[in-house]
């Protein structure tokens, strides 16, 4: 079995959430520490790590970025590598991320090119957002890439296919969390409460008036609300209610729209119905806009090769952190094929473990061409 494959084995065993993952940082530096340290340095960033190998003679540096947390999810695939961690799971394939950039890291540490390259083990792209403040950080600052890669994976197209785009790749996303608070009492006398199961039923309804009404036709967006709690027993009115949703456009604007929306909505909401609503916004992340230049000529590569097939991708609801990296510097991401019968963020999500070595032996010939021009 290759090597990299018992790493992800390895690491789908620990999976932590955001700005926990101290085991798995702990397993990353000791790989990390078993290659050639001639030319490779290292720093850790709260749970990632930042890892640079020089150059043989250095005019740019390119940049790596791999996410390390995974999710609140209880895994229910039955694998004998099934997650050790209760209620934690790599179901977003983050293990697999991991573990090809290890691959390519390992080439490189062994076989350094001219160029300089920076590899990110990013903690908390689930939530609560790690890139962002990664790149505020003076641990990168002081190494900052030239131009940035990402991967994610794709359950829904097969191992050995790559699949991406220029422009826009992933939307811009935002969190929306809602408290409404009333008045509770006895549910024979209604009239002398503030019901709030009333009053949230009412605003997710008018919320569904947003994408409809309030976005431009030719542009796109996904207002969801996901889980709605309230009261405690059939016969008592509710004095607070809770939503719990997501809002995801095709762009900042749509974003900005949306969101002052929402906060219109709401105080109609409190106004009709006497009582107090709070909305936080939770994390948010900006859209993932590959650079056309950078991509048409990852492209071109990419249908060169023979042992992968390539895909022009379409864009995507989803989101990612890695956004606010490509907002700062040119670069791109693609989707990874996986062969999966789940998809992402499904608790029996199996991906097809012959992606790794395509993945890596794909993404070391790339950089190869890319640090001898």
């Amino acid at each position: 079995m290759n090597h990299f494959v018992n790493i992800r084995r390895d690491l789908h065993q620990i999976p932590e959430l955001g700005f926990k993952e101290e085991k798995t940082q702990q397993y990353l530096l000791n790989y990390l520490h078993t290659l050639p340290q001639d030319r490779m340095e290292l720093k850790k960033w709260r749970t990632g790590i930042i890892v640079k190998i020089k150059g043989l003679n250095p005019s740019k540096t390119i940049g790596w970025r791999t996410d390390i947390d995974g999710l609140p999810i209880t895994e229910k695939t039955d694998l004998p590598f099934s997650s050790l961690h209760e209620g934690r799971m790599h179901a977003c394939g983050h293990d697999f991320h991991m573990s090809i950039a290890l691959g390519v890291v390992t080439y490189f540490a062994e076989n350094p090119i001219n160029d300089d390259l920076v590899f990110i083990f990013q903690p908390a792209e689930e939530g609560p957002g790690g890139a962002e403040p990664l790149m505020a950080s003076k641990e990168l600052k002081a190494w900052m890439p030239d131009e940035i890669y990402a991967l994610h994976i794709a359950p829904e197209h097969p191992a050995g296919t790559i699949a991406t785009k220029q422009g826009l790749l992933f939307a811009n996303t935002s969190e929306l969390f809602i408290d409404f608070k009333g008045k509770g009492g006895h549910a024979a006398y209604p009239h002398e409460t503030k019901d709030m199961v009333v009053a949230a039923s009412y605003f997710v309804t008018q919320l569904q008036s947003i994408v409809s009404r309030n976005v431009d036709p030719l542009d796109s967006a996904v207002v969801t609300i996901g889980k709605m709690t309230a009261g405690t027993v059939q016969n008592v009115i509710a004095d607070h209610a809770r939503l719990e949703g997501t809002i995801r456009t095709l762009s900042p604007e749509a974003m900005r729209k949306a969101k002052a929306r929402v906060q219109s909505l709401l105080k109609g909401i409190e106004a009709s119905f006497e009582c107090e609503a709070e909305i936080d916004n939770g994390s948010g992340y900006y859209q993932v806009f590959n650079d056309p230049e950078v991509t048409d000529r990852f492209i071109q590569f990419a249908k060169a090769q023979t042992d992968i097939q390539f895909i022009h991708s379409r864009e995507a609801m989803t989101g990612e952190d890695f956004g606010f990296m490509l907002k700062e510097i040119p670069g791109m991401m693609f989707w990874l094929g996986v062969g999966s019968e789940y998809g992402l963020h499904h608790a029996k999500l199996n991906p097809d473990e012959a992606a790794i070595e395509t993945a890596i032996s794909f993404i070391t010939r790339y950089f190869i061409a890319l640090g001898h021009k």
